[in-house]
This record gives structure tokens, sequence and C-alpha cells, in this order.
């Protein structure tokens, strides 16, 4: 059977102040701002992406920051706790810094036999560290956090459903995922050869109350496909399967198709290439404003308007 979906691609999130977003995400978990652009459907808004060096597909977090705006309700219908991966050795040094950020935290707690720890950003968005050996992705030294404790990319994202039956039979019967453990409710599937970045957990949440969008929520989560021709049989897949799948998107840096999950999550199948080093080098990402094609013309009066933004 050919692959069309590989794992994680991408977490998108609504934030509230610029500056905090960017404070929290490049300097307290140590990612790399690796594009700095606007959102295309309302360009006087960012669309900031972090994640490792390069850009690497599944670690990748995004943010649209919507200023003054009030903070999300986790609950069902919602990706409600985003999970990075983490060596095992590096446990202590997170617990600590952390602790020396003053950014609450609970744990550490085990799950699937791996130790984790929880906390939540300036907004509110659920994080989670997961420690384990498993990860051979490389950490980035960016000279605040070593590489050796660095984090991975992401290694789960929890969907809580009121009812997942649907959910799983999306997941395993068009998204070619595999359920691998089931722990209290929770039921983890992985795709391809499985391994952090892979996962999805359901989490059957009946009695939780219904989710509301606001800072710290999730607007979507993107999984991987290797090219546009996969990600064309994966949409024909989905419209047979009896899902309302948009036509395909060009975001630049990937192409898109989206549609939502029974229980309401709005789900992405983004490309792998063409990647983030299209339109800058490897060495500059993340420093410059890009625009689409179609806010080229707009852009100085778009500098003024967006917030500056200062990486420590």
């Amino acid at each position: 059977m050919e692959t069309l979906i590989n794992g994680l691609h991408h977490v998108t999130t609504l934030a509230g102040d610029t500056q905090r977003n960017v404070d929290y995400y490049t300097d307290i978990l140590g990612l790399r701002l690796v594009k700095k652009t606007v959102n295309f459907d309302a360009p006087d808004v960012y669309h900031l992406y972090y994640g490792n060096e390069t850009g690497s597909p599944g670690t990748i977090l995004t943010f649209f920051p919507y200023g003054g705006i009030p903070r999300g309700r986790k609950g069902v219908g919602q990706l409600t706790y985003t999970a990075f991966s983490a060596p095992t050795a590096s446990l202590s040094f997170w617990m600590d810094r952390l602790h020396e950020r003053n950014i609450p935290y609970a744990g550490p707690y085990k799950r699937f036999s791996e130790t984790y720890l929880r906390f939540e950003d300036f907004d509110g968005m659920g994080i989670e560290l997961i420690f384990n050996d498993e990860d051979q992705r490389p950490g980035w030294d960016n000279g605040r956090i070593p590489a050796d404790f660095a984090v991975r990319g992401f290694h789960t994202v929890t969907l809580n459903e009121s009812n997942p039956d649907r959910t799983v039979t999306l997941l395993t019967e068009v998204m070619q995922h595999t359920l691998v453990g089931e722990e209290q409710g929770r039921f983890r599937f992985k795709a391809g050869t499985g391994g952090p970045g892979n996962y999805v957990d359901v989490l059957a949440s009946p009695n939780d109350v219904r989710s509301l969008q606001g800072a710290g929520s999730v607007h979507h989560v993107a999984f991987s496909t290797d090219s546009d021709e996969t990600q064309l049989v994966i949409q024909h897949q989905l419209l047979d399967a009896g899902y309302h799948v948009t036509p395909v998107q060009d975001r630049n840096y990937f192409n898109s198709i989206y549609f939502r999950e029974p229980g309401g999550i709005l789900f992405e199948v983004a490309t792998n290439p063409p990647g983030f080093a299209i339109d800058e080098p490897l060495a500059e990402l993340g420093t410059n404003l890009k625009l689409p094609p179609q806010y080229e013309p707009r852009r100085a009066a778009l500098e003024q308007a967006l917030p500056q933004i200062t990486v420590k």
C-alpha cells in the first residue's frame, strides 16, 4: 500500500500578544522562529512558524497572534494538548528550567511507559514534554538550551472526543493510522513506522464541556504527505468517504487541503515540499517578513501595522 500519511506536519494555534508568544517559544522552549509571514486570510495578523533548525515537518508549531482576544476553553471537539519529544536525560533540566522561568507544571507523570510534564503557555495552550530515547531527530543548539537537552519536535497530539468511534474509523480506514495502545480511555494511533512525531491520541471524554475557540486554542492540526500526487490521492479517498474537503490551497511553503473530522476538529493534509528555505537562506530563516505575492503591493502598510518582533 502506498504511504499517503507520514505523521504530523504542523499544529496551528490562536494567540494573544505577539511578543509574549515569541518570547515563550524561542526563549523558554528554545524553538527557532523559522518563518515570519502573515495570515493568508487576514494579512494584518502575523502567521509565525516555530520549529527545529530547518523547520522540518513534524516539528512546526504555528500561531496567529490576534492581540487582545479572550482565552479559549479546553473541551471536547478540540486538540487540547500538543506534546513535544525530549531526551530522557533532559527531564531534570526541563523541570529546573520551567521552575526558573516561573512556568507552573504538573508531573512528572507516566503514560504508555513514558514520563511527561504538562504545562501551558501564556495564553493557556496545553503543552506536554514527553521524555524518551526513541527519538533520533537532532536537537537544535540555540545558545541557551544545549542540543542534547533540546526538544526534537512533536511527539503526540491529543484529540478530546465525546464519541470517538467515527474519528477512530477516519484515522484507521482512511488516514492509514494503526492502533498501538490503549490506557484509561486514551487510544494511541501511529502513522507510518510510528515513533515520536507520528502519534495521535484520541481521548474519550464524554463528560467534558464543549471547547471554545480563543487565545490558546488549536485552530487545526496538519498531517504530512510526501507530494502533491499523494495529497490528491488522500483528497479523493476522503471525498469518497463522505468528507467535505477543500480544493488544494497554495500556502507558499506547502500545499494544503482541509476538512473537519467527525468530532469537529479541523484537519489539514500538507505536503512536505517545498519547505521554508524556498524564499530565504537557512541561516536567515525567520528574520525577514515574507509575504505571499498577492500582498507584496501592501508591504509598506503591513510592515507599519504589524507589531515589531524581537527574538532574544
